[in-house]
């Protein structure tokens, strides 16, 4: 019988219609039966579902941390080198780029660490805007100082590839099917020195395309410092200052240096190119004595790569080509008005001579240090036998230093100095060597005093200070110009259009360093 029935009613004295007590009692007993079977149903609907909901957020956790784990893995096709420690990131990796790969870029540093890595720098330029994949490059094992380390010995390989990869693909070694390749055969060139994108776009990116794999001997200057795509040029930059990282172990100690040195004060680095080589590569012989200059002529004579052999030591001092000496360096500092209580930090080798050719710079300037005397030796051990890697513990030093003089244009002096350009035009003196010279015989001559000597010294020297300037051009002659790495302009703050004259001692600067 349904609730609606006419048997459930009656009607009242006053003709109303109404349901009858007892069915309207069992009405409100089925509502609520009802009701009660509805929330039982919701409440056993709910508890099937959460097992379900559950598995399904454990399965989307579970499909997050895949992803994260193979972009972590896409990090590059690498092959993991226990000789050095894992990098850690503390930041989000740069997407990949997504490009067709137009094949494969094997290349041999060459040179001395600064001279690497400027090549390093360009040949990442090169293949990225040639569309290739670069292999990691290989470090100059046959140069003069007979350094054995690789890539990973010395810079952080890892970060590397990683802040990279939005720009161009880089791996540790050829994937299978091309190292089988080059075993049998490979293409191996030399690119030509200062060349312009248009040559890479219209004779190497042929070849490649062609061979698959191809080999550059060598990697030094083989990219313009001028006439290039800006874009060129900034990513040259990004790589310089930002990509080549040093390996975690170089990087530490390096920084406990500057660590030691901030705790007493100011420090200046004075990159003091006074190094037995040096000083025969040179020809240089200044306060030399005959046994010294015999011994530095056998040595010129017994590298054949050093070209010049018959050298006139005067008359290439006079025209400001040589390395100054510690004694003309100590005249120097104390001239331009350097505080005498200034830690200066030696950044070189051995100086030639020892302590008895240090003894005048020591005596103006006490807190005369470096690395060796700073660290126990058990701390450089592990780097003493790699001249490369204590060269990479001075260069990362002079970047951090307050001043950084260098006494001679080599490429560690350019590169610090496009570095410190690049972090804000940190205080580097660039000293006018042939001025240097010229004062110095006129002070020992006694032809001028010591308030003239340090006058003309300071105003010879005002405009060299690592300032802002634009970066000298002489077309067809790139080694006489301004060095990219050492004024990179389009990676810094804009300057005024007066155009930069090259000094003598710049010219010099085209010689290699040995």
């Amino acid at each position: 019988m349904g609730y609606c029935s006419e048997a459930n009613f009656e009607e009242t004295e006053n003709g109303e219609v109404k349901e009858k007590p007892y069915y309207s009692r069992m009405r409100l007993k089925n509502i609520t039966m009802v009701k009660a079977e509805k929330w039982k149903s919701l409440i056993l609907a709910r508890i099937r579902v959460a097992p379900l909901k559950l598995w399904v957020t454990r399965a989307l956790s579970m499909m997050l941390l895949w992803a994260i784990a193979m972009q972590l893995k896409s990090v590059g096709d690498t092959v993991s080198s226990p000789r050095s420690p894992k990098s850690t990131f503390s930041y989000p990796l740069p997407l990949e780029r997504v490009y067709e790969n137009n094949g494969y870029l094997m290349v041999s540093s060459n040179g001395g660490l600064n001279q690497m890595r400027s090549g390093i720098c360009d040949m990442v330029a090169v293949a990225r805007f040639l569309n290739v994949t670069l292999i990691v490059p290989e470090l100059d094992n046959t140069s003069f100082w007979n350094d054995y380390s690789q890539f990973v010995d010395i810079f952080d390989v890892e970060y590397f590839i990683a802040s990279l990869r939005d720009e161009v693909r880089i791996l540790k070694e050829l994937p299978p099917a091309q190292k089988k390749k080059v075993t049998e055969s490979l293409f191996s060139m030399p690119p030509i020195s200062w060349s312009n994108m248009t040559y890479y776009y219209n004779v190497i990116l042929p070849r490649i395309q062609t061979h698959e794999v191809v080999h550059f001997q060598k990697t030094d200057a083989r990219l313009a410092n001028n006439g290039i795509p800006e874009e060129v040029q900034k990513l040259r930059c990004r790589v310089n200052y930002e990509a080549l990282r040093f390996a975690p172990p170089i990087q530490a100690l390096a920084e406990k240096i500057v660590r030691i040195l901030r705790e007493k004060g100011p420090f200046l680095v004075l990159h003091l190119r006074y190094e037995m080589d040096m000083i025969a590569f040179s020809g240089c012989n200044e306060g030399c004595n005959e046994q010294e200059i015999d011994e530095l002529t056998k040595m010129r004579y017994a590298y054949p790569w050093w070209k010049e052999k018959v050298i006139d030591s005067e008359k290439k001092r006079l025209a400001g080509l040589c390395p100054l000496t510690p004694e003309e360096t100590a005249l120097t500092l104390q001239a331009l008005g350097i505080d005498r209580n200034i830690q200066v930090y030696i950044a070189a080798g051995d100086i030639y001579g020892g302590e008895k050719r240090l003894a005048t710079l020591r005596g103006a300037y006490p807190n005369l240090v470096k690395k060796e005397t700073l660290l126990p030796p058990s701390e450089l051990d592990p780097f003493r036998n790699h001249s490369n890697q204590m060269a990479a513990l001075d260069y990362y030093v002079a970047v951090e230093s307050d001043i950084f003089v260098p006494t001679n244009g080599g490429n560690m002096a350019k590169v610090v100095e496009g570095h410190r350009r690049y972090l804000g035009f940190k205080k580097t003196i660039l000293l006018d060597r042939k001025a240097i010279v010229d004062l110095v015989d006129l002070y020992r001559a006694r032809s001028i005093n010591w308030e003239e000597f340090s006058s003309e010294m300071k105003e010879a020297h005002a405009d060299r200070m690592g300032n802002p300037a634009k970066r000298s051009v002489v077309p067809g002659k790139p080694k006489e110009e301004d060095y990219f790495y050492t004024n990179p302009e389009e990676c810094l703050a804009p300057v005024g259009p007066e155009p930069t004259q090259v000094s003598d001692d710049q010219k010099q600067d085209a010689e290699a360093e040995p």
